[in-house]
């Protein structure tokens, strides 16, 4: 470029040279020179004049202007620039048009929105889910789209680690799940899934469980009443039906826990059972349940540790979160070997409030412990015949904490105990309420 550039310097040159002894040949070297450059001036505005006309329409014609010298290489140079230009452009217009396809053909919905929710693309199953116009919808706000306000929390909220579930704004029986991923210069990429089938098969399977629990429970509950009059008659009946009898009336004991358990969790579930959100003196709560470890403990004699802290109150109901300590303190004290130390204590900090119970007992594989909360989940299950347990203990704890914006947290190892923390948001945790006036002596 460099050698080029030199040469048309010199072609410049020679010609002004040339214009200047054309000009003596006439007694006029001034002129000639004067004449030679207006020449070129002309020359060049001839070449911008090509320049403008072209590049204002560049596919008026394929090729690049005629010209030589340096505009011949200005223009073979910016031929190939567009060239490859048009080139790039074609491939990328192909491959966005072949996501756009792809997209297309999904069964989910994909809408894409900038960062305060104008809507800039969606495919077709986006417009079917969703209810919306291809034709009138574009630079609408997502929001004035979907008027649900848990949606529009859950995109201002930018946490989408979990879903978010409603039914769709255009087809009520249709429920969705709805998935957020932030892109580009803090863009959306929105995706919503058809889910129908699988809430209504979990809404069967919740009203069976429901229903099945309640109806077995009261023939339940009149073969355990003969069974405990037996048992407590046992001298009155034959030797080698003692045992029987005994162990009859203990597995009943054990179908009723396990039917108690399946309604608490289907009430929590569906929530049929309200929340009392009353302040609850958690102090007391946790002397009451750890006073029942302790007789649950028995002739094992654990060591039960109880540490509360300060702020002792909770926003909350009081039946649900017994119900959740009693599970937790309860499993410490049945898989800790006798004589073992179970520690409960509660702390709060500007994160919230904390529930520890932490034991020294067997441990349970950490590969185990993202299902610990599934219902009837066993990572041993030995252990649950050797304890009575139902297996829905945890998944109760976990509907308890979800119904009190809290969650679980488990720490455990072979061989090195457990520990499981229920926290609470800090909203939660409220002061100490007033005592009840005393109007006896009135």
């Amino acid at each position: 470029m460099q050698h080029n550039w030199t040469r048309y310097l010199r072609l410049i040159v020679v010609f002004l040279i040339m214009s200047v002894g054309a000009g003596l040949l006439v007694g006029q070297a001034l002129a000639g020179l004067v004449l030679g450059l207006l020449m070129y001036l002309g020359w060049t505005l001839i070449q911008i004049r090509k320049l403008h006309h072209w590049l204002n329409n560049p596919d008026a014609a394929s090729e690049a202007p005629e010209s030589i010298g340096l505009w011949g290489d200005i223009f073979d140079s910016i031929h190939r620039l567009q060239r490859d230009h048009l080139m790039t452009r074609d491939r990328l217009q192909a491959a966005v048009n072949r996501v756009q396809e792809s997209t297309n053909a999904m069964r989910d919905g994909v809408i894409m929105t900038d960062a305060r929710g104008v809507m800039e693309w969606w495919n077709g199953s986006a417009e079917y889910l969703l209810g919306f116009r291809r034709h009138t919808d574009r630079g609408q706000y997502i929001h004035n789209l979907i008027r649900n306000p848990a949606f529009k929390a859950y995109f201002d909220a930018r946490d989408y680690r979990e879903p978010l579930e409603l039914n769709s704004p255009a087809k009520p029986h249709i429920h969705l799940q709805i998935q957020i991923s932030l892109f580009g210069d803090d863009d959306r990429l929105i995706v919503a899934k058809d889910v129908t089938r699988l809430f209504q098969l979990e809404q069967m399977r919740r009203d069976f469980v429901g229903n099945v629990s309640h109806e077995m429970r009261t023939p339940l509950t009149v073969i355990s009443g003969y069974l405990e009059t037996m048992v407590d008659h046992s001298d009155d009946l034959p030797p080698k039906w003692r045992r029987a009898v005994a162990t009859m009336a203990q597995q009943s004991s054990r179908m009723e826990a396990l039917i108690t358990d399946l309604i608490l969790l289907s009430k929590l579930e569906t929530g049929e059972q309200m929340i009392n959100d009353a302040v609850t003196d958690i102090r007391e709560l946790t002397t009451q349940v750890c006073h029942d470890a302790k007789a649950l403990s028995g002739d094992k004699q654990h060591e039960i540790v109880v540490d509360i802290g300060e702020r002792h109150f909770l926003r909350g109901d009081e039946g649900q979160l017994r119900s959740a300590f009693s599970n937790l303190i309860f499993n410490a004290v049945k898989y800790t070997p006798a004589r073992g130390r179970v520690n409960v204590r509660w702390s709060t900090d500007k994160a919230g409030a904390h529930l520890s119970v932490k034991d020294t007992g067997i441990g349970i594989d950490p590969v185990h412990i993202p299902r610990l909360t599934e219902r009837f989940y066993r990572a041993d299950p030995s252990r649950h015949q050797e304890t009575g347990g139902t297996g829905l203990g945890l998944a109760i704890v976990k509907h308890v904490l979800l119904n009190h914006d809290g969650r679980l947290e488990i720490k455990s190892g072979v061989g090195k105990g457990s520990e499981f923390i229920c926290h609470f948001p800090r909203e939660r945790i409220a002061e100490q309420p007033p005592e009840p006036l005393d109007h006896s002596a009135d």
